[in-house]
């Protein structure tokens, strides 16, 4: 089959800025791609092009063979789109916004009433159709707006920061819903800064100054952004330990979670050779461990080197 998404070169500029610069994937047929990077790396501005909102400067793509700079408006009928932001009619209650945006997709009368109980059922909404959509909760509203954007059973879903601002407890919930899609066929493609959630996708690109810096299965890109062995260290002092460490040769990347390092060996540094070099500088060392790298963690690396502009 062929790719549901064919992005070559696609640029984006605002003046003298440009946003998205070269970008080239493919997105296939029932895969969960997940675009990553920080506020400002250009992910809203490519889900913008690519649901026909916002025309590329320059560069060629398509979204289920249509063009993404002549062809907006048949993308904007062919998909489902969830943006960051709470969009439904909050002085409408649920059952009516699913309505409501049935009716804006046409779907038939009959066919709507069904699909408006299936999507109360899947979100979890039952006992709260009639509820005005402005008194949800975060988390409710969020499986809502889904509902809002599947109601019409796009063949491909847009999702922008589904999950920003919702307790990780609706997180998952929320992302239970969109593996079921997903296993049902649906295309999906989102974005998100929360790496964890990314773990789970059949494959991410890594974003940052609008430039892919990876694009691959999860656990092929942890392992393309290390450079070097990593290793989960327990030391304190800990500021003092974070401006020591800077400072030995052969350690490549240090990062600190709470009170802890994760911190990249170049190969021709051992961790025995670490641990005397830390205590030597009257540190008080614990656990000096080899882990296996998270998304976080091969993000950070690629950052350590990226163009900076």
């Amino acid at each position: 089959m062929p790719p549901v998404i064919q992005v070559r070169n696609l640029q984006r500029r605002f003046g003298d800025v440009t946003a998205v610069h070269d970008m080239t994937f493919d997105v296939q047929p029932g895969e969960v791609f997940a675009l990553l990077g920080p506020n400002g790396s250009g992910k809203t501005t490519t889900i913008r092009m690519l649901c026909g909102i916002l025309a590329p400067s320059s560069g060629q793509g398509t979204v289920l063979g249509y063009d993404v700079a002549t062809e907006g408006e048949r993308i904007k009928a062919s998909i489902g789109y969830m943006s960051q932001r709470f969009a439904l009619y909050e002085d409408l209650s649920v059952r009516e916004n699913l309505e409501f945006y049935g009716g804006i997709y046409d779907v038939p009368a009959r066919r709507l009433r069904e699909r408006v109980n299936e999507l109360i059922a899947m979100a979890g909404l039952e006992g709260r159709e009639r509820q005005l959509a402005g008194t949800l909760s975060g988390g409710w509203k969020q499986r809502l707006a889904l509902g809002c954007a599947i109601v019409h059973q796009p063949p491909l879903l847009f999702l922008d920061e589904p999950t920003a601002g919702v307790d990780p407890i609706s997180r998952r919930r929320f992302w239970r819903m969109i593996y079921g899609l997903a296993q049902q066929g649906v295309t999906i493609v989102l974005t998100t800064h929360y790496l964890d959630e990314a773990e789970h996708a059949h494959r991410v690109a890594m974003l940052f100054n609008g430039r892919v810096m990876a694009l691959d299965t999860p656990a092929a890109v942890k392992q393309l952004g290390m450079r070097g062995r990593l290793m989960e260290l327990e030391c304190t002092p800990v500021m003092t330990a974070l401006s020591v460490l800077g400072e030995v040769p052969g350690v490549l990347e240090t990062a600190l979670y709470g009170l802890v390092f994760h911190v990249i060996l170049d190969p021709e540094l051992s961790p025995e050779a670490l641990r005397q070099r830390l205590e030597a500088a009257g540190l008080q060392v614990g656990a000096l461990r080899p882990i296996a790298p998270t998304l976080e963690d091969a993000f950070i690396a690629m950052l350590s080197h990226a163009p900076r502009e």
